[in-house]
């Protein structure tokens, strides 16, 4: 399950890739449009800004915006920033990977060889939701809703 943490981070950089070269958003106005409390807002976008998935610009007309592209930022790369693994079993974690303690022989898991596969396709899905495939996704959405 995602983090509250990594839910906000996913929701602003949403609401910064459809604004995507309209310059600086004010961390206020993100906040407001996406229900996310502001302190805890100026943490997330300072931590996406040091990982380099954003950028800022102080006074007048300053604010926070995407300093990649919407299509070169996917989920996997958030929730990895925000949350850590992604793999539902630390022993088929790629980057946090940990042998678990009950475990008599990885090799010969069927419980770990399952989870292998589950993670792999999760981590396809999630390396092919970019930003601004979530964008336009949301964009046929909201017409065939509205």
């Amino acid at each position: 399950m995602l983090s509250k943490k990594c839910k906000y981070a996913i929701h602003a950089l949403i609401y910064l890739a459809e604004r995507y070269q309209e310059g600086p958003v004010h961390i206020q106005e993100i906040a407001d449009r996406q229900h996310i409390p502001k302190k805890f807002l100026e943490a997330i976008l300072l931590e996406l800004k040091n990982a380099q998935v954003l950028h800022s610009k102080k006074g007048k007309g300053g604010g926070y915006y995407l300093y990649k592209k919407p299509q070169d930022v996917n989920l996997m790369e958030i929730i990895r920033l925000m949350d850590g693994a992604i793999a539902m079993l630390p022993c088929v974690s790629l980057n946090y990977y940990e042998p678990c303690e009950e475990c008599r022989d990885e090799k010969t898991c069927g419980i770990r060889d399952s989870f292998v596969g589950v993670r792999d396709e999760t981590l396809r899905i999630l390396s092919e939701s970019t930003l601004d495939k979530i964008v336009k996704r949301e964009r046929i959405l909201s017409k065939d809703n509205g």
